[in-house]
């Protein structure tokens, strides 16, 4: 176990945020005997990277806890498979399909990749195949199923108990014509399916029935067993109360949601759970990610180009800052990665815990010595033309010798994604330069230098050589203009690996020979 006195000088934001919720939350946990956090996701577009985060961040703090208390813990993934379809995603099939079923419950809706009962069902099971290649803890719950089997009958009679009083919550926040028509309980309509958004005329509270106008006829239904569902704002609230809920974490978007919700739980006589507001995930235009759209990076392709501990490790960083997700940070995300377990060789107790990949590896992080960094294994699969993971790995041990696969498990791995990234991502997008006269002597002469390089240099000292070059040819007043112009020619991108590093594992002459055929 960690000492007492580390764990309370901690800043690490997961022990932060375990620590306020043990404080605000102590006599309700100590009540039941463990400690409920929930995440939530709507089932209306396929699960995105940030429908992850949040059950990777809510896991860290998990980890937190379990160095902070013994009470067991339980994670709730919660789906609001239950709502209405509003509009059609972009990145699904059969659109037609789907237009047919608008305003349905999602577990009505047919699945338009026709492999689940639904829409919302196929979604589900997205989400937790996910998860489940994550290996997170969690338990899964349905909107649907809870509505339907009954579960949520006595919260949904305190709502209608309470309807004077979240009507007088909900409607100063609302429109004057919203106001005429809100109504807290949206009915399933026994003839269309859809999920119906109509005024109440008057209830009994008594048989836990409201008569709805629809459309000026009367509809009456009952509020229990799956009959009607809530608005979300009440929902939420609802579902905090019926599940114990002591942790939920949600985007900067939701705060103004949560305070209502934060009321209404008050109003029917049980205290909201700690919350913790992240900012949100964009695309490289800025754009907020969404899950009709499908922009930004998928899972699946960060998972196709890089390590899920890579992932978790760019979802702790920095949550309450705005995160952009697409493939071109995923080179830097795993450097970082790869930069965190080596500095972890020499930490002591508290620095572990500020360190990321302690919270990313539940407390155990792994041992294993960095061969290179992953930008430099993405530049080596160009020079060597691998298009294999034996290819790559002959090229590697060809310079590093004694190198055992089977001693660097993390390093394998990335030698497959470093050709799957190179193929897809980097290769569609190198523009190579083509020097003017000047910059080609400036090259011409660090191919001369590098003829003073032997096996026995060290990368510093080939580092030094590279930079007296460029001074000597007219770099001396901007060296990162010359570091750009050899990034330029020979890899074809604006940044690249460490030269002198670059250099020492390549070989100087097959340096020479690579930069002397790109200026040719």
């Amino acid at each position: 176990m960690i000492k007492k006195e580390n764990l309370d000088k901690t800043s690490a934001w997961p022990f932060i945020e375990a620590k306020k919720m043990l404080r605000e939350r102590k006599s309700f946990i100590e009540k039941k005997g463990k400690i409920v956090l929930q995440t939530g996701y709507g089932p209306s577009g396929l699960p995105h990277i940030g429908t992850f985060g949040e059950v990777a961040r809510t896991s860290m703090i998990v980890n937190a806890l379990n160095q902070l208390t013994d009470l067991p813990k339980e994670i709730i993934t919660f789906s609001d498979d239950m709502d209405g379809l509003r509009k059609i995603p972009d990145n699904v099939p059969k659109k037609e399909l789907l237009e047919k079923n608008l305003h349905k419950p999602l577990t009505q809706v047919p699945d338009p990749f026709e492999k689940y009962k639904s829409f919302g069902e196929h979604n589900n099971e997205m989400l937790k195949k996910f998860l489940d290649n994550f290996h997170f803890n969690y338990d899964f719950k349905s909107s649907t199923e809870l509505y339907k089997s009954g579960f949520f009958n006595n919260s949904l009679k305190l709502i209608l108990d309470n309807y004077e009083g979240i009507m007088n919550i909900i409607l100063p926040t609302l429109g004057k014509e919203r106001q005429k028509t809100y109504c807290p309980f949206l009915p399933i309509c026994p003839k269309t399916g859809h999920v119906l958004e109509i005024p109440l005329k008057f209830m009994d509270k008594e048989k836990s029935k409201i008569v709805f106008d629809n459309g000026g006829k009367e509809l009456e239904m009952s509020i229990l067993d799956g009959n009607c569902k809530l608005q979300w704002k009440v929902d939420w609230a609802m579902r905090w109360y019926a599940l114990d809920v002591d942790f939920e974490m949600y985007g900067k978007d939701l705060i103004e949601s949560a305070i209502l919700s934060s009321k209404i739980i008050k109003l029917i006589g049980k205290t909201n759970p700690s919350g913790f507001a992240y900012e949100l995930f964009l695309d490289e235009k800025g754009e907020k990610i969404s899950k009709s759209k499908g922009n930004g990076i998928t899972i699946e392709q960060w998972l196709n180009y890089a390590s899920p501990e890579s992932l978790s490790l760019y979802m702790y960083q920095n949550p309450k800052r705005a995160k952009k997700l697409y493939k071109e940070i995923v080179p830097k995300a795993v450097d970082e990665y790869l930069e965190y377990i080596d500095k972890s060789k020499n930490q002591n107790e508290l620095e572990l815990l500020m360190n990321p990949v302690w919270h990313v590896h539940n407390s155990k992080v792994p041992n294993e010595n960095m061969i290179m960094s992953f930008s430099m294994l993405l530049n080596l699969v160009e020079t060597s033309n691998a298009d294999t993971k034996e290819l790559l790995w002959k090229f590697i041990k060809k310079y590093k010798k004694n190198i055992n696969e089977s001693e660097y498990p993390i390093f394998d791995k990335l030698v497959g994604y470093a050709i799957k990234y190179f193929n897809d991502v980097i290769k569609k997008q190198k523009k190579y330069k083509t020097p003017n006269s000047n910059e080609k002597l400036a090259l011409q002469a660090l191919v001369n230098s590098l003829e003073k390089c032997n096996d026995k240099m060290m990368p510093e000292d080939i580092q030094t050589l590279i930079y007296s070059t460029g001074k000597e040819n007219g770099y001396s007043e901007n060296l990162r203009d010359w570091f750009k112009l050899i990034y330029e020619v020979v890899f074809g991108v604006e940044n690249g690996p460490r030269m002198g590093f670059f250099i020492s594992f390549f070989g100087g002459k097959e340096t020479k020979e690579l930069i002397l055929s790109k200026i040719k």
